[in-house]
């Protein structure tokens, strides 16, 4: 039993060792993606808003096409009724 407390000992000590030389190794491989990642975030951002843009045009196309299009009925039917009036 005490053979195997000096083992675990032994062996937290030394992927203590292993994880303090291991940080400093991984931080700075890690930095560059961490940038590229966050490039690539922003990048997804833009693009999304650039959809919701293209959408909320497209929307407001619609909507003043169906405006012209009433508009445009309803001056038909004032034309037909000065029409009648006059004959």
């Amino acid at each position: 039993m005490n053979q195997r407390n000096i083992e675990k000992v032994i062996i937290g000590a030394a992927l203590s060792l292993a994880v303090s030389a291991l940080i400093p190794i991984a931080k700075s491989a890690l930095r560059p993606l961490a940038g590229s990642g966050a490039q690539g975030g922003a990048g997804l951002l833009q693009r999304t808003r650039s959809m919701f843009q293209i959408a909320r045009e497209e929307v407001e196309d619609i909507i003043a096409e169906a405006q012209f299009e009433r508009m445009k009925k309803q001056l038909d039917k004032e034309i037909a009724m000065l029409d009648d009036q006059d004959k």
